[in-house]
């Protein structure tokens, strides 16, 4: 572990989680619409490289928030990851599981994505990064969700809130469902963070460039 004294505190180098929704169901929901989920993923990726050309020192983690399960699938800050093509492999990976786990249950409707489970997963990488790495990066979160908001997740998800609010990690939304979400709208509210949802799905590029400049001080 590294010590507090020895670590670089620093305003300039970003530590960036973002959160796929790769829900299956969600997916199918919009497969006669013009935003698919690879033309979903084109989006990502293109944001993704805008963060990292930013400064070579910033961090970008992808966690796939699945309906069965939630996993890291892409970490620049590993030399096995760094590929964009390492992410898509990783992305078809875990949806070919996610998939799996699903087949035998009966889903009406979208059903919901594991919101919940990636919001702890990103706090905990967080929390991971803080104690053992030798820099100290401004945090933050980025969920890019689509799936309606799970009823039963609702204490989990407020718990992951406040322990963001606690360790001053602000929760960026992108909604790029039909319906606004009321779990990611107090999120974000809560922990200071922006809450987005684009009436054009197909320019989301755009919508969440201002990222790099929230994450860098004026």
């Amino acid at each position: 572990m590294t010590p507090v004294s020895s670590k670089l505190y620093t305003d300039d180098v970003s530590l960036l989680m973002v959160l796929i929704d790769t829900n299956p169901y969600f997916w199918s929901s919009m497969k006669n619409t013009a935003f698919t989920f690879s033309k979903f993923l084109s989006h990502v990726l293109a944001f993704l490289n805008s963060i990292l050309l930013l400064n070579q020192m910033n961090q970008v983690v992808v966690i796939a928030t699945g309906y069965n399960s939630c996993d890291y699938v892409f970490d620049s800050s590993s030399s096995s990851m760094q590929r964009a093509e390492c992410l898509l492999e990783k992305l078809e990976e875990f949806v070919d599981k996610d998939e799996s786990l699903s087949q035998e249950d009966s889903v009406d409707g979208v059903g919901f994505s594991l919101l919940s489970g990636s919001l702890s997963m990103a706090l905990c990488y967080i929390q991971r990064v803080f104690r053992t790495g030798p820099l100290h990066p401004q945090p933050r979160i980025l969920c890019l969700h689509g799936s309606p908001d799970g009823p039963g997740q609702y204490v989990a998800v407020m718990n992951a809130i406040f322990s963001a609010q606690r360790s001053m990690v602000p929760i960026d939304s992108c909604v790029i469902g039909s319906q606004h979400s009321a779990f990611l709208q107090q999120a974000s509210y809560i922990t200071g963070g922006v809450y987005l949802k684009p009436q054009v799905s197909d320019g989301l590029f755009q919508y969440v460039s201002w990222l790099p400049l929230s994450m860098n001080p004026i």
